[in-house]
């Protein structure tokens, strides 16, 4: 059994963390966020101690660590301009340490924590759940087995509605989320690539607060791409049937349908990581670089 610490307990992604860290047989012994409405703990782990204060929960574990106890595996769900650091703070305490994505915001802080991975012995592992969903796995076999030369035409549309708090919130700020191409869309990126191949052309139309929209050239295909949270670019229907989130994705008109199987993902991405089969920094490069560039380009 291996001891995990948690830091950010009180978003909506944690409880998949605490989830996956249950189902796959280990045990909770901290968890951090600055917000103490955590009662999702107790249906996992309510012997977990929690914290309110970095300083508080740091010096917790670290007294753990002179009684032996060792922290194995610190899990990050905190806000992505903390994620950095907190890695960081992961792996100077002896412990590997697995990250939501955007794992950080730009390519160069993925060089630093390669060399802090090379000081201390540890890893670090992301979390790419869409690479484990069972209809992209199949739907990267048949793109391999096509005929080298087809370039498939995509289309991508994500709009998940929010309201007035996200731009009050830390997603709000570009600083401090990456904006909406960092926050909702480096998943879908990265997909993309694993599947289509590296950028050739990245052309950004619309990067907005609420809204991003641009065409990609991958090496097997051209996207088109679109991302919201603003409710008016619902599609007419959607919004008349009462609905707040769309998602579609086309490869040559043709939909592809990937909505339901995610549930367990986390929990799967988990039995990977404890295998010693986990994602690490260098699958990342791509995506984040994507995502750093689509936010600062010149438009």
């Amino acid at each position: 059994m291996k001891n995990f610490a948690l830091i950010g307990a009180g978003g909506y992604i944690a409880p998949r963390h605490m989830k996956a860290i249950k189902d796959t047989g280990n045990n909770l012994i901290a968890a951090l966020d600055k917000h103490d409405s955590v009662g999702i703990l107790d249906s996992f782990f309510p012997e977990a101690n929690f914290f309110t204060e970095f300083e508080r929960f740091d010096r917790h574990l670290e007294k753990l660590k002179r009684q032996n106890i060792k922290t194995d595996f610190v899990s990050i769900c905190s806000p992505n301009y903390l994620h950095d650091a907190h890695i960081r703070f992961g792996l100077r305490i002896g412990a590997d340490a697995i990250c939501e994505k955007p794992l950080v915001l730009n390519p160069w802080n993925i060089d630093a924590l390669e060399e802090i991975e090379q000081e201390t012995g540890k890893k670090v592992y992301t979390i790419l759940q869409l690479r484990l969903h069972p209809a992209i796995i199949e739907l990267k076999e048949k793109i391999s087995s096509a005929p080298k030369d087809k370039k498939f035409k995509i289309d991508l549309q994500y709009i998940t509605s929010r309201g007035n708090w996200y731009h009050t919130s830390w997603k709000g700020d570009i600083q401090k989320s990456g904006g909406i191409a960092t926050n909702i869309g480096v998943h879908f990126f990265d997909m993309l690539m694993w599947i289509f191949g590296d950028v050739k052309n990245n052309e950004v139309i619309e990067h907005g607060t609420d809204t991003a929209r641009g065409n990609l050239e991958l090496e097997r295909a051209d996207v088109s791409w679109m991302l919201s949270i603003n409710e008016n670019t619902l599609p007419q229907d959607v919004r008349a049937a009462g609905k707040r989130t769309f998602r579609t994705l086309t490869i040559d008109g043709d939909a592809f349908e990937f909505s339901e199987g995610f549930t367990e993902l986390h929990t799967v991405s988990y039995a990977n990581i404890l295998a010693g089969k986990g994602f690490l920094l260098a699958e990342t490069r791509r995506a984040i670089q994507l995502v750093h560039d689509i936010r600062n380009k010149k438009k």
